[in-house]
């Protein structure tokens, strides 16, 4: 007998920000494996005696590995279960997915994504600011800071990076910020730029930092790393005007 797995994107952590099918698989499912980042308030949605399941992880503190992820998902729905795998943010966007997904499809148990709202939109959101414009900021993109060992990535495009005329998120990146910056800038790019520090985004201790790289290097480089964040850089990251 199996199962069926929901991977269910919870958002930035605002409940509201919840999609209307995120909250139908959370009230249908039998076991809810759950990240920190969507516990609180999200969890209310789940059904009265799901089995919850804290699966979280967080760069330096103690956490669940992955391969321990995968086997609970697989397991549970081996008996039939209906599970959600509720990760924060949206499910596809550097929340290692994949290792789940490739973990289900070799036990032959079917699989959906549910996609939602990822942190770099709801900061924008939270500061009133679009994330493109025209002739402005005319793409997109969106990185991780940090590679498998909580290091800056060696193999970035540092070019297109340092395009005056994107809209870079930089996710997992507060402590390699400074070494980012510092190639941004021996890459062309202004040290003026703006950038947005959007700490625990849609969360009650929320805090936005509008700044330029440089001083927001400086200013990462000393204090201590814990809130999670994401960091907007770019011409329309201190727009106000919008």
């Amino acid at each position: 007998m199996s199962g069926f797995v929901s991977f269910v994107s919870a958002g930035p952590g605002d409940p509201e920000l919840l999609t209307l099918k995120a909250v139908a698989r959370l009230r249908a499912a039998d076991v809810v494996l759950y990240d920190d980042l969507a516990a609180g308030a999200i969890l209310d949605h789940a059904r009265k005696g799901a089995t919850l399941v804290s699966v979280g992880k967080r760069a330096g503190q103690p956490s669940a590995r992955q391969e321990h992820v995968s086997r609970l998902l697989v397991d549970y729905a081996a008996t039939g279960a209906g599970v959600v795998r509720l990760k924060s943010g949206d499910a596809g966007v550097f929340s290692r997915l994949e290792e789940e997904v490739e973990a289900v499809r070799a036990a032959g148990i079917g699989y959906e994504i549910v996609p939602g709202v990822t942190a770099a939109c709801a900061a924008g959101a939270a500061t009133g600011i679009p994330l493109t414009r025209r002739h402005t900021a005319r793409r997109v993109q969106f990185i991780t800071g940090a590679d498998a060992n909580g290091e800056l990535p060696e193999d970035l495009y540092w070019a297109a990076l340092a395009d005056p005329h994107a809209m870079t998120a930089v996710y997992m990146g507060k402590r390699t910020f400074p070494k980012l910056a510092a190639k941004l800038i021996a890459q062309g790019l202004s040290p003026d730029t703006p950038a947005l520090l959007a700490e625990s985004v849609g969360q009650i201790n929320q805090r936005l930092v509008r700044t330029t790289i440089q001083k927001l290097a400086e200013q990462l480089a000393a204090e201590n790393v814990t809130a999670t964040a994401v960091i907007l850089y770019g011409a329309l990251a201190a727009d106000h005007s919008v």
